[in-house]
């Protein structure tokens, strides 16, 4: 019984969440829902930040949130191409306020830095476009975009420029 509430919860603060957008969007992205019918599942497009190598791109994601939200965290996965130290292979962002509440295990972050209820999606988002305008190479979620971005940021600029033109075509 309990969790079905936590799960009313959870639709009741997204439902208010999407209310809040779309009555007041906020610049650098945009939110819905991938499918009218499921809370659950927000279709999201960032804005490459002005000023960064992503400036003038489209990037589209999947946030998808768990039925204990806002206790958990969401997930957040790039369906557009994207090639950042912060991102995985598959689309999934790594940064520390997506990774659940708590002490982390590996000593990397403080538990200050990891989720906390009070986020919402904007917060998440623009998180996220921090995270586009400053890569945290120390922690890296695709190696290969942490060693080009430290090593060769000429190679690391080209790829992504070739990224910003493929997401402005679709």
């Amino acid at each position: 019984m309990a969790s079905s509430s936590g799960a009313d919860q959870a639709m009741l603060l997204l439902r208010r969440q999407l209310k809040e957008l779309t009555r007041h969007p906020v610049e650098g992205f945009s939110a819905g829902l991938v499918d009218d019918n499921n809370i659950l599942e927000w279709a999201v497009t960032i804005i490459g930040p002005p000023d960064t190598y992503y400036e003038g791109g489209f990037f589209n994601a999947v946030m998808s949130f768990p039925t204990d939200y806002p206790q958990s965290p969401p997930t957040v996965r790039f369906t557009s191409e994207m090639w950042h130290p912060n991102v995985y292979t598959d689309g999934r962002v790594c940064i520390s306020i997506l990774h659940s509440a708590g002490d982390d295990p590996n000593g990397y972050e403080h538990a200050s830095e990891r989720w906390t209820p009070v986020h919402t999606i904007e917060t998440i988002l623009v998180s996220i476009i921090s995270m586009l305008s400053s890569p945290n190479d120390e922690s890296p979620a695709n190696i290969d975009a942490a060693k080009e971005w430290r090593e060769d940021r000429d190679a690391y600029k080209k790829r992504v420029a070739r990224i910003v033109r493929k997401s402005q075509e679709c």
